[in-house]
């Protein structure tokens, strides 16, 4: 049994450990993890960018003790960058020594048979394990207590790629044609992370549990945001949930997600704010918003929503 089995008992196990890394958690993600620590499935996990799916991997590893391997994906990844690659340097290096030493190996062969058996015997050496560079998955795979393995945004690679990840994810071990099969020592606790920029391949979900991250409700991000600010004002807090709660109903090109909202909060108090007011939301909005088309239409309703997020405040 593995070292993450023996830590994962239960789903509340998961939600007690998660919190005490700073990630609120919920039933839903952490019998997610639940199920795929037990079964050894990879968990794809969905949804829009900055609302923790990234944030669970770390947390995870925080937790458990394990170290977090982190494949960044993108367009044009390649086996090369993502599994292993050949030493070249050393193998030149080795081909000179080599050289040097050709004559005196076909000397100690009283045949020409013998001679070439020995060279073929430095062939084989040439894509031996000791001239593999391993990459992120390989490394994943070698580690002796295993790992969390993230393989982030899996969308923004190519569906080559996905196909090259199934039998990683069906089975953890990958296939170098030189050596042969490499298999997980500790299968690694794997999630894949989309932001669904495109759609994935049948045959990679059907290797996963899904699991979909969206935007929290209120409550679920008032703790959120107050185990990663605890020293913000109750009153405070309330009313910044309330104002990007209403902000996300607005027409905008792309919404405050939790990342960005905690990062509001941390300039509020920088700006030693204590209720929120029109002037200040306008001057920071920035940090919730990013496209200046997104920034106009939110400054047309800021002393509203401003209004309602104190009203909120009062009621709560």
């Amino acid at each position: 049994m593995s070292n993450t089995q023996n830590h994962i008992q239960s789903i509340q196990d998961i939600e007690n450990g998660l919190a005490n890394t700073g990630y609120i958690s919920n039933t839903q993600i952490s019998t997610a993890v639940f199920i795929a620590q037990q079964l050894q499935k990879p968990i794809l996990v969905e949804g829009p960018a900055g609302v923790g799916k990234t944030e669970l991997a770390k947390s995870l590893s925080t937790w458990l003790h394990k170290p977090l391997i982190r494949m960044q994906c993108y367009e044009g990844l390649d086996e090369s960058k993502a599994l292993y690659e050949w030493k070249y340097g050393k193998q030149l290096l080795y081909t000179q020594i080599l050289k040097d030493k050709i004559g005196s190996v076909i000397s100690e062969s009283d045949s020409l048979n013998g001679a070439l058996e020995k060279l073929h015997d430095f062939g084989d050496i040439f894509f031996s394990r000791n001239f593999l560079e391993p990459r992120p998955l390989l490394q994943a795979l070698e580690q002796p207590e295993g790992c969390i393995l993230l393989i982030d945004e899996i969308d923004k690679s190519d569906q080559e790629f996905e196909a090259f990840l199934l039998e990683i994810l069906s089975d953890y071990q990958v296939s170098v044609p030189e050596i042969g099969k490499i298999s997980a020592i500790v299968p690694p606790l794997v999630l894949l992370t989309s932001n669904s920029t495109r759609d994935l391949g049948d045959a990679l979900k059907r290797r996963c549990l899904h699991l979909h991250i969206g935007f929290p409700d209120e409550r679920l991000e008032e703790k959120i945001i107050n185990s990663r600010v605890p020293d913000i004002n109750k009153k405070l807090l309330k009313q910044i949930v309330s104002f990007v709660q209403q902000l996300r109903s607005l027409d905008l090109k792309k919404v405050p997600s939790v990342s960005e909202t905690i990062d509001w909060a941390k300039v509020l108090i920088l700006f030693h704010t204590s209720i929120l007011d029109t002037d200040t939301v306008n001057e920071t909005l920035n940090v919730l918003l990013k496209f200046e088309s997104d920034i106009e239409t939110a400054r047309k309703q800021t002393h509203t929503l401003t209004q309602q997020s104190q009203r909120a405040s009062e009621i709560s």
